[in-house]
């Protein structure tokens, strides 16, 4: 084998030993691109792979992600459901927790939960306070008496309440988070860019999908 061909040989044994290298350090690792649920969390259908975003509307790390996550969602697996969680991490959270839940007993979420977000994080409307809260959901063409009388509502008062719960269950420490079936968490800081944070739910999910065959 002359000189050019041991070299040729070489560069193509290298090239598949930096691939091989690169697919081991693009597995998830437990601690550094998801955690552990320390009590593993119901789900509520056991025929699908639950995954839960929990969000704070105020928090810029959760507009990041969230197209990234709304593009994975128009192509989500059949296997796996999918349900947004307003997280409750301290008191003047609660207000974006009650604002979610109203758009979603109003069925509205598809028509304003982009549209909230924009408005906190691009057009600076505080929508904490109530008034302002109230005006803006006024412009959006939307029944003001309704939503008021709902936002004030027993029902989204249990929804907000449940929010805390599953806050403390999960043992959250911060937002965006992800749950994949009671049981892993991973979040944007643990997965760097929002496409890391994606990549880090697929795979995750498919973690899930394995465990359960085998089961």
């Amino acid at each position: 084998m002359s000189r050019r061909q041991s070299l040729a040989v070489f560069l193509l044994l290298l090239s598949f030993g930096l691939i091989n290298s690169w697919s081991v350090r693009a597995d998830i690792v437990e601690g550094r691109d998801y955690t552990v649920v320390a009590n593993p969390q119901p789900t509520e259908s056991a025929e699908k792979i639950e995954v839960l975003e929990f969000f704070w509307y105020g928090c810029p790390h959760c507009y990041s992600l969230h197209p990234h996550l709304k593009a994975w969602l128009k192509n989500m697996p059949s296997d796996v459901s999918f349900r947004y969680v307003p997280a409750i991490l301290r008191a003047n959270w609660v207000s974006g927790a009650k604002l979610f839940y109203t758009v979603e007993v109003l069925k509205l979420t598809d028509t304003l939960h982009d549209k909230i977000f924009d408005a906190i994080h691009r057009d600076k409307i505080d929508l904490d306070k109530e008034l302002a809260l109230f005006d803006w959901i006024d412009k959006q063409g939307i029944d003001r008496k309704k939503f008021e009388d709902t936002y004030r509502s027993f029902a989204v008062q249990n929804h907000v309440a449940r929010s805390t719960q599953m806050t403390r269950q999960y043992q959250l420490m911060g937002v965006p988070a992800l749950a994949v079936n009671g049981k892993y968490l991973t979040s944007g800081k643990k997965g760097g860019t929002p496409q890391d944070t994606v990549k880090a739910l697929e795979e995750l999910i498919e973690k899930v999908r394995k465990e359960k065959a085998a089961n």
